[in-house]
């Protein structure tokens, strides 16, 4: 099963009252393990960056305006997401914007049944507790020090920690689950994985003493033991 971890910033919070997209990450996982592929773009949202907006990711004005417009790489974007379901903290923030920008490019919408809230699986799961993605890494002791603003890419990845986190840690999906590697190459599926004959027996942990004497307490209880039956 293939997932996008998703994060996007900003200029503000409304789309329709002329906020734009300036940056987007996203991080693949393929049966709940990063595959390494990620996908990152900053945007020149062809407006000013207010303040209160840049002291949340930093990114300027002056820094965007050599970057490209969402039209330009709308095609890339969703080609990298593709069909995959989208794992997005606060998806009624981000899918909005995403549709809104795509709209502009009369291209069609993301449905937002397509996206999984992590938001809304952190508050189910720790009801009453905070839900945001500073206090989960706390939770989950995931470290974000290097963290001091807001980036699509850097909260993508660290996102993509706190989901599998939330649905139970890493170790299911690290032993049983194919990768895209192995699908490609032929390679053995671990699916399909059964244990291998040992080339050597284990030697025994009993001592001839303990061995001779269950032998006589077996032997002790007549010929209709149980023992005698098995081993037979």
């Amino acid at each position: 099963m293939r997932e996008i971890v998703l994060d996007t910033e900003t200029t503000g919070f409304d789309p329709q009252t002329g906020d734009r997209m300036v940056e987007i990450g996203a991080v693949e996982l393929y049966n709940h393990m990063p595959t390494g592929q990620t996908y990152h773009q900053y945007i020149n949202p062809e407006r000013d960056m207010p303040q209160g907006a840049f002291d949340v990711h930093g990114l300027s004005e002056e820094f965007l305006r050599d970057f490209p417009s969402f039209r330009a790489i709308a095609r890339d974007f969703l080609d990298f997401i593709g069909d995959a379901r989208l794992v997005i903290h606060n998806a009624k923030f981000d899918v909005p914007f995403l549709n809104a920008e795509l709209g502009w490019c009369n291209l069609p919408p993301i449905p937002i049944e397509r996206a999984l809230d992590t938001l809304i699986i952190a508050r189910k799961k720790f009801p009453g507790s905070p839900a945001s993605l500073d206090a989960l890494c706390r939770r989950f002791g995931i470290d974000n020090s290097h963290r001091t603003r807001h980036g699509a890419l850097l909260d993508s990845e660290i996102l993509a920690e706190v989901y599998l986190e939330l649905i139970g840690g890493r170790q299911p999906g690290l032993v049983l689950a194919p990768t895209p590697a192995s699908a490609r190459t032929g390679a053995e599926d671990p699916g399909e994985w059964r244990p291998r004959p040992r080339p050597q027996p284990l030697p025994p942990r009993i001592t001839k003493q303990e061995a001779a004497a269950h032998a006589a307490f077996v032997e002790a209880m007549g010929d209709g033991a149980l023992w005698k039956k098995v081993r037979s």
